[in-house]
């Protein structure tokens, strides 16, 4: 998996054909660096959601040819079903993942529809974080009409698209392009069969909230006499037995008291501020969360059904923990919890240190520990199977032919005769080596009672200690690789001049990674070293000397890079650059010299004090 990792979910109107599935799949699957992750049609509503993820430029590649085989395959003049539709491929988000922000998602979405509309000649209408205009980014609003009005909807001035033709493309329609935060299905087991109690805890945690009711509320809810707006120039508060005389009264209050904008609550709830009408409606628990109870069959219970729009806002374990407690409240037991679909590696880890945190136990745990203690305290495998490697989205993973060979294997590769593995990975495995004894040291104190006091720097120095590890893991593969560019470079033509020039700037380019490369790895050891000797100032006597093997690890893969950047620099032209990697070298290297000598002196004291 790519450091940076987006999310495609096109929605097809199709959902019958598997014919044409395979084909619009297969122009996903074309492109390289894009993984198919699910295909899910439905017969009734006649459209498919297809789920891939990839680096940024591969995304938005698949995206295009998989809008282009659509808009080929499906006619939308012949399209029936039951779910609101307007195009062959009605809509097009991208999601950010890992290592890209939600501006550069919408930038995408911005390309990609730009090509659309120039290069299939389809109107594209940009939603959510990449619309053009305020009222364009929710997408029942973009989408209202459905394909039968769009051929109107197009020719007013105000609903002009933001790219293509303003004719509506018969067979294709309209398509829908934008970016949006990851959306987490989630549902909450129960221990019950009655709709009833799930509904009372869906409608207590989404942010829609319920109807305000008032008398026999507890702990049924719904038991209570809905509370109206009498039209008597009164304006009740939902939260709260604040009654305004006037809407700008209820709002300040609203304001002040809660926290919140409540024309902007009474615009998503469609209650008009000059004449409001019907219920009104109490707040709900959790902001970007969506939910209804409902009761499943197979399952034989119920669950609380939950979309999570914005899990860094709303993460499922708080969400979680809220339904265990309304459900508490009522009698109810909630039994687990099940993933529908996948769910991003952070936030599963929020889910696992939290956890931890809970448990004083430490939360710089590796990544497979974090994802077992995540299953297991959300009780994600109550209902369904749940696989960390096929559930979670960019979560860390050693895929190196170096670093998953056991470790005299690895010995023995580097002992051949080939230049690779050499100096540089066997620098960053010694400088993962210190890391992780920096980490083991830390965790080892925590849940002793008198480093108790000390939890949250151990807790910080075990996460940042398994960070640099795994940087330095990664940096193991990535150095047997970083002298490739340098010899696809030599490998060139060279029998004009364009080609020599050419041939040189790439061999250049070469150097400059091969040089970067382990000048990385004397920065991740030197991190390394110095998480040791904050580990030193608070171990234990008996793991002093852990601490000490650590640091002396750290500084060995340090010095062993340094070479590695060093036999390098002499082959750069570009002078400036080598000025610069030199001063930052001398830099990390002195720096190193000063850590080692600390935290040797504050080993040699505990050994002092010990024997």
């Amino acid at each position: 998996m790519p450091d940076r990792v987006v999310e495609c979910v096109p929605n097809f109107s199709e959902g019958r054909d598997a014919g044409i599935l395979k084909e619009i799949t297969n122009a996903v699957e074309a492109v390289s660096g894009v993984k198919l992750l699910d295909v899910d049609p439905g017969a009734n509503t006649n459209r498919t959601v297809v789920t891939f993820v990839g680096s940024p430029s591969a995304v938005e590649e698949a995206a295009f040819r998989a809008v282009a085989r659509a808009a080929q395959l499906i006619d939308m003049s012949k399209h029936h079903g039951e779910h609101p539709r307007m195009g062959a491929t009605d809509v097009v988000p991208f999601v950010p993942v890992a290592g890209i922000t939600m501006e550069e998602c919408a930038e995408m979405a911005r390309r990609v529809g730009k090509r659309i509309g120039e290069e299939l000649g389809i109107s594209v209408y940009l939603y959510e974080h990449a619309a053009s205009k305020p009222e364009r980014r929710n997408l029942s609003r973009v989408r209202s009409g459905e394909y039968e009005g769009m051929a109107e909807k197009l020719r007013d001035p105000e609903w002009a698209p933001d790219f293509g033709p303003t004719e509506l493309n018969a067979g294709a329609g309209v398509t829908a392009v934008g970016a949006r935060e990851f959306l987490i299905a989630y549902n909450v087991d129960l221990n019950t069969t009655d709709r009833r109690y799930a509904n009372e805890i869906a409608y207590t945690l989404r942010e829609r909230g319920r109807w305000k009711r008032k008398g026999n509320t507890d702990p049924f809810y719904y038991k209570g006499e809905i509370v109206r707006f009498a039209g008597d120039g009164k304006f009740p508060c939902g939260p709260c037995d604040f009654v305004g005389d006037s809407f700008e009264a209820l709002e300040e209050h609203y304001r002040e008291v809660h926290g919140g904008h409540l024309r902007a609550r009474y615009e998503a709830l469609e209650i008009d501020p000059a004449k409001p009408s019907g219920p009104v409606f109490n707040d709900g628990a959790f902001k970007d969360v969506k939910a209804i109870g409902w009761v499943i069959e197979a399952y034989n219970r119920a669950q609380v059904s939950i979309n999570l729009t914005n899990f860094k806002v709303s993460p499922p374990h708080e969400v979680l923990e809220a339904a265990r407690e309304e459900a508490r409240k009522r009698g109810i037991v909630v039994t687990g919890s099940e993933l529908v679909g996948l769910i991003p590696y952070e936030a599963m880890q929020m889910a696992a240190r939290f956890y931890l945190r809970r448990m004083m136990k430490s939360t710089g745990l590796p990544v497979p520990d974090l994802m077992e203690t995540a299953i297991q305290s959300m009780g994600l495998r109550d209902v369904a199977p749940f696989d960390a490697t096929e559930k979670v989205l960019a979560m860390p993973v050693v895929e190196g032919p170096l670093t998953l060979r056991p470790t005299y294997d690895f010995v023995d590769e580097v002992s051949r005769d080939t230049p690779a593995p050499g100096g540089g990975s066997v620098a960053a495995l010694a400088g993962s080596l210190g890391a992780a004894l920096a980490a083991m040291v830390a965790n080892l104190s925590v849940g002793k009672g008198k480093f108790d006091a000390h939890y949250d720097t151990l807790c910080s120095i075990a996460e940042r200690a398994q960070k640099a590890k795994d940087a330095l893991i990664f940096a193991v593969d990535e150095d047997t690789r970083a002298f490739d560019d340098v010899l696809a470079g030599m490998r060139m033509p060279q029998d004009s001049d364009e080609e020599k020039a050419a041939r040189t700037k790439a061999i250049q380019e070469g150097y400059r990674k091969a040089t970067l490369v382990p000048l990385g790895t004397v920065e991740s050891c030197l991190s390394a070293m110095k998480l040791c000797e904050e580990m030193a100032a608070l171990a234990p006597a008996e793991m002093i000397s852990d601490v000490g093997t650590g640091a002396l690890m750290g500084h060995a893969g340090l010095k062993a890079a340094a070479y590695n950047v060093r036999i390098n620099l002499p082959s750069i032209t570009d002078e400036e650059f080598r000025a610069d990697v030199r001063e930052k070298l001398d830099g990390f290297l002195a720096e190193g010299v000063e850590v080692a000598k600390r935290v040797e002196a504050k080993v040699e004291e505990g050994l002092s004090v010990k024997g």
